[in-house]
């Protein structure tokens, strides 16, 4: 479980049951305050995550994913790694049906980077989309 007064970084995630494992329905949590470092010239580096996904059995508990993220602000990171490195986490606590990891990262160089990470459980397909009136 969770320690409720953490005050340092996690390297893992806590979850909880899915309320509603009969259904899909998607989780949206919007990170925007994640930074890391450049491993090349140790610079930090500020992005924003936006995490989508689908649960099966668990959801990930928000402190829980709060600390765990924190444990990246003194590593150096690529961008592609990191947001592969975190969805590769989450996935492994959570097991979910599907999950969108988006890392946007501020400029660097003149550059911007934008990193999606997706996993899909085996033989998981999504609903149709509904067609709404008036959409």
């Amino acid at each position: 479980m969770v320690d409720r007064n953490a005050t340092t970084p996690q390297t893992h995630v806590e979850t909880f049951p899915n309320p509603a494992p009969g259904r899909d329905y998607v989780i949206r949590i919007r990170i925007p305050e994640f930074t890391c470092l450049c491993p090349v010239t140790g610079q930090p580096d500020f992005a924003e995550l936006l995490l989508e996904y689908i649960p099966e059995a668990a959801c990930v508990e928000l402190k829980a994913l709060k600390l765990y993220i924190w444990s990246f602000r003194d590593r150096g990171c690529f961008h592609e790694a990191v947001t592969n490195e975190i969805a590769d986490v989450l996935v492994g606590a959570l097991s979910p049906r599907f999950l969108r990891l988006t890392g946007t990262f501020n400029v660097r160089g003149g550059l911007y980077t934008s990193v999606v990470a997706e996993h899909r459980a085996p033989g998981w397909t999504p609903a149709p989309a509904a067609l709404l009136p008036g959409a």
